[in-house]
């Protein structure tokens, strides 16, 4: 079999490029600098796989992994990945703390700390990055007075230090990871056990309908079906219309799946499966210590 081409949401030093390290038992990894980038080259065939954060367990879903799924792409979420997040602030090497007044991350990473920052650094302007990685790239370039949030990836990749580690506000802070392709190939990952499997659907109503959501879970309840998230989406073909993303905790079968499905349609529902697919959870240590 040829060498795997896994994409990810670079540079490296992200915590996409962790959980790439952590799942997949070897193969060519490429970097790209968004999600809409890593996406489009699996569906211009450059890469067979890509790895893009999905949902976070602070800041909640991703919008932009899940609207470019859905609107701009053909393609399947084949497995995910959950891993923890732990956030550190990384500076320049001769840098002591005093006399930071910029700091550089993703905007996710950044509301994670928010109440670190508040209190160490309310003073410090804050600047969006495409991603942690990206801002620890910046930070090795300007210097001293300036941080980055990131991992200690992020600092090894850079040649940053650690000043101060874990500091995100809550510590059960983990995100979720999709694992995307367009045509289904075999995956060469490590030996982690499989936490679950689950199947991601979506589901477009009726316009105008009342009751429809009612009816529509109540399709999934009575079959016993077990749904761990539901979230709307904007349509984004004008106000008021929305779509639904479900995830059930069980892989498609041919029998309660296509019984559901028949069952919205009857409604004027359209259901769309996104993915079905094993669920992974590691933990990823970290070998760092607080200067």
């Amino acid at each position: 079999m040829s060498e795997q081409k896994i994409g990810y949401l670079g540079p490296k030093g992200t915590f996409t490029k962790m959980a790439v390290d952590a799942l997949f038992d070897g193969g060519n990894y490429i970097s790209y600098e968004s999600i809409p980038a890593c996406l489009d080259a699996v569906e211009a065939g450059e890469i067979s796989t890509a790895v893009v954060p999905i949902e976070n367990a602070i800041e909640g879903s991703v919008h932009l992994t899940i609207d470019y799924l859905v609107h701009q792409v053909k393609q399947s979420i084949i497995a995910e990945l959950t891993v923890p997040i732990k956030q550190h602030l990384l500076v320049h090497p001769d840098e002591q703390g005093e006399k930071i007044h910029k700091i550089y991350s993703h905007s996710h990473a950044i509301a994670q700390c928010h109440q670190y920052l508040h209190k160490r650094y309310p003073e410090a302007e804050l600047e969006y990055t495409a991603s942690t990685g990206k801002a620890a790239e910046i930070v090795a370039d300007v210097g001293r007075g300036y941080a980055a949030i990131g991992n200690h990836l992020a600092a090894e990749e850079n040649g940053l230090k650690i000043l101060d580690t874990d500091i995100h506000d809550y510590d059960n802070n983990h995100t979720r990871f999709a694992v995307v392709q367009k045509q289904p190939q075999t995956l060469k990952v490590k030996d982690h056990p499989v936490t679950k499997h689950k199947t991601t659907v979506m589901v477009t109503l009726p316009k105008d309908y009342v009751g429809a959501l009612h009816q529509v879970l109540a399709a999934f309840a009575w079959r016993k079906m077990n749904l761990s998230k539901i979230e709307s989406r904007p349509m984004k073909t004008g106000l008021g219309n929305y779509f639904f993303l479900i995830d059930v905790d069980q892989p498609y079968d041919q029998v309660l799946f296509p019984g559901v499905q028949a069952e919205l349609e009857a409604l004027g529902c359209q259901l769309k499966v996104l993915g079905t697919y094993p669920s992974y959870q590691i933990d990823i240590p970290t070998p760092v210590q607080k200067v």
